[in-house]
């Protein structure tokens, strides 16, 4: 499980179906630099984990509709409250890396910041990347 939420993409689509319901071709517009196949794995894993629901509708061509479940929820707290942590701590953290690192390598700038959803994103008002600005 750790693994899951430690990996690049699950906190992104966590984050984005916190603020709502989304189809795939959504999250896949929302998430810069996923791949189809990616997306399609990650969603997958993340329901089998029971963190998201998918729901279909309709007959062909169905429509799918991917959701956070009551555990995806509470997943999405902790991983807000660590975001929280992390963006408190940058500069211990990268002075721990720069310890460690005697030739000074910067932190790794990809990785994404998770904060709870802005008021503007609650009003339906949506970053174009879907990522935390």
């Amino acid at each position: 499980m750790l693994r899951r939420i430690g990996d690049k993409w699950s906190p992104a689509i966590i984050r984005l179906l916190s603020e709502r319901n989304h189809g795939f071709n959504e999250l896949d517009r929302s998430i810069e630099g996923i791949s189809r196949r990616m997306l399609t794995r990650t969603l997958r894993a993340l329901e089998e984990e029971g963190f998201v629901s998918r729901t279909t509708y309709g007959p062909a061509p169905a429509r799918v509709e991917y959701s956070l479940t009551e555990l995806g929820r509470s997943l999405r707290d902790q991983l807000f409250t660590l975001g929280r942590w992390a963006t408190a701590h940058t500069a211990d953290l990268s002075a721990a890396l720069r310890v460690d690192d005697p030739e000074g390598a910067a932190p790794d700038e990809t990785t994404t910041e998770l904060t709870p959803p802005s008021p503007q994103a609650e009003a339906g008002k949506r970053n174009p990347s879907g990522l935390p600005q």
